[in-house]
């Protein structure tokens, strides 16, 4: 009983760890855009600290915001066209 206790703490203890986002830098560009396809909205590691969210819907950005075509650096291509990304949408400031 105490080894089946044990065993559930440490397994616990194992999938507590912060959650890792997936690197582009790990994959090809094909294999990238198919995970953006599958996952939809997707948050990808994109080199050192930096990231970005992915979608591959355009009209899947929140108000406000305009679907880019995303690029990043993949495995075999330092500026893969990735599926799209959210930017905002600046309006123009001439009245101020």
């Amino acid at each position: 009983m105490h080894r089946l206790l044990l065993a559930i703490a440490l397994s616990l203890l194992a999938t507590a760890s912060p959650a890792q986002r997936p690197s582009t830098l790990a994959m090809t560009c094909g294999e990238a855009n198919a995970l953006v396809r599958a996952q939809g909205p997707i948050v990808l590691g994109t080199g050192g600290h930096t990231y970005d969210r992915f979608v591959a819907i355009p009209g899947s950005c929140p108000r406000g915001e305009r679907a880019r075509t995303g690029r990043a650096p993949t495995l075999d291509d330092a500026q893969c066209a990735l599926a799209y990304v959210c930017k905002p949408v600046f309006k123009d400031l001439k009245g101020f």
